[in-house]
């Protein structure tokens, strides 16, 4: 369950880095073929960002988090390196959670 958050975290955090690149390429650098990259990468990181929805989603249920900070997470994925900095958070977090507490994952 974390392993696969974590990837979709990555996924969609270095999608929109790039496509934030893309913006900057097309509309001040005036590049050439920004257009193209930028359709390109916008539709992945948003079928990914659906992806990486559902899987927050399925992680934060199971874990029991508030829905202030279920929301937290799942806007991450909508700032430009936000993901990378809250999937740390979220993994030491969880990963803190496990070492105290194994039976309670093993419900999960």
């Amino acid at each position: 369950m974390l392993t696969r958050y974590r990837v979709m975290a990555y996924v969609t955090g270095v999608l929109l880095v790039l496509l934030v690149v893309g913006m900057v390429g097309k509309y001040v650098l005036d590049v050439d073929g920004a257009a193209d990259f930028t359709r390109v990468v916008s539709i992945a990181h948003g079928w990914l960002y659906v992806v990486y929805l559902i899987f927050a989603f399925d992680m934060g249920s199971k874990a029991k988090w508030p829905v202030p900070k279920l929301l937290w997470v799942l806007l991450a994925g909508t700032v430009p390196t936000a993901a990378f900095f809250v999937e740390r958070k979220v993994t030491r977090e969880l990963e803190a959670k496990v070492v105290d507490d194994p039976a309670a994952v093993a419900k999960a």
